[in-house]
């Protein structure tokens, strides 16, 4: 009993995490809950797991929803996970250090085009927080990941 209760935890800590990190949404530590998408980026391309690819979309449209973007974060990463199983280059799950790299690419590009559709000097501050917050944060958390889900 005790060993289907670990097993259940270590595979659903990805998919808990992730809701968390949405809910936990705050004006400044947490804009819109973008957090969620560390573990949502991890989880789909860099160490795939089973059945995160439909949660993912669930929850950047939950991403969405709070971060008041009509369909943005979806349509991405829907884009960006069709384009990772058409591509055979770059492999993601053989990156160094987590895929730090191709998550900071993917969050730039995506951040600021979010501020292009609202420039001014309070949405670049605020991007930036959220990039260098997100990106602070990213080993960490991917890390936690990685040793509750693997024996």
């Amino acid at each position: 009993m005790k060993e289907r209760v670990v097993n259940f935890l270590r595979v659903s800590f990805p998919f808990l995490l992730t809701l968390v990190l949405w809910r936990l949404s705050n004006a400044f530590w947490n804009p819109g809950g973008i957090l969620c998408l560390i573990p949502i980026f991890f989880c789909t391309f860099v160490r795939p797991m089973p059945g995160f690819g439909l949660f993912g979309v669930f929850m950047c449209f939950l991403l969405d929803y709070k971060f008041d973007s009509l369909l943005y974060w979806t349509a991405v990463y829907c884009f960006c996970y069709a384009l990772n199983g058409f591509q055979s280059v770059i492999d993601l799950s053989r990156r160094d250090k987590n895929g730090i790299d191709a998550f900071s690419v993917f969050l730039a590009i995506n951040i600021f085009i979010l501020f292009v559709m609202r420039a001014g000097w309070h949405n670049l501050v605020c991007a930036l927080w959220m990039l260098v917050l997100a990106i602070a944060l990213y080993l960490p958390v991917t890390v936690m990941i990685e040793r509750t889900t693997h024996d």
